[in-house]
């Protein structure tokens, strides 16, 4: 390539790239995004397994129903997630600016570290908003192939509740080897909350006067 060619499209996210692993090292936002996906996916797919368990122990036979509740509960959770991710962190970056600046003597404004505190601002709201949505979106799942007549609702709410242990378990395994424990007990615990969580949902809905189907 010569100096009057401009740069190809795969030399430019190239240095994209770079760019943005330099603003991970400068703010740290790596550790913060994987706590915020772990915990957010953790509540989305707990919310959804709520949603999916009220429905059953209230006998709804209706698939839609279970999409739309999970699809609006997706949404609200990952709008939720991201706005107030992106408030929440936007102030405490600027706050961590502001002291770099008393402790430089230096404005940082039009900096490498303001467009890193940036950065790490909108991505740490993404991953925020997104995890919860996902975690939500894959529970419910087989519901969409329920109302198309493929599998039976029945089969779509255990398909489902077996989806939520296995986002739970996955969620486990991805904090013990993140922080280098053991895989088993990590997703045993995961796995626990999560059938405590079924059968609490099941024992409010019998103390309301709800007969499980």
């Amino acid at each position: 390539m010569t100096d009057d060619e401009p740069p190809s499209t795969k030399e430019l996210m190239s240095k994209r790239l770079e760019r943005w692993e330099m603003y991970c090292e400068i703010t740290n936002v790596g550790a913060i995004s994987r706590r915020y996906f772990v915990m957010n996916a953790f509540d989305g797919a707990l919310t959804m397994l709520g949603v999916v368990v009220g429905a059953r122990v209230a006998d709804i036979d209706n698939a839609m129903f279970v999409i739309l509740t999970g699809l609006a509960t997706a949404f609200a959770m990952g709008m939720s997630g991201l706005s107030g991710a992106y408030m929440a962190e936007s102030a405490e970056r600027l706050r961590e600016l502001r002291m770099l600046e008393k402790a430089m003597l230096s404005n940082m404004d039009d900096t490498i570290h303001e467009e890193a505190s940036k950065f790490a601002t909108v991505l740490t709201a993404l991953v925020d908003g997104f995890s919860p949505a996902l975690a939500a979106l894959i529970v419910i799942s087989p519901f969409f192939f329920a109302q198309v007549g493929i599998i039976a609702l029945g089969t779509a709410f255990l398909a489902s509740m077996s989806l939520t242990m296995m986002v739970l378990l996955f969620l486990g395994v991805y904090l013990a080897r993140m922080n280098d424990q053991s895989v088993v007990r990590h997703g045993l615990r995961m796995l626990i909350v999560g059938l405590c969580t079924a059968l609490a949902i099941a024992g409010i809905a019998y103390l309301l006067g709800v007969s499980p189907a």
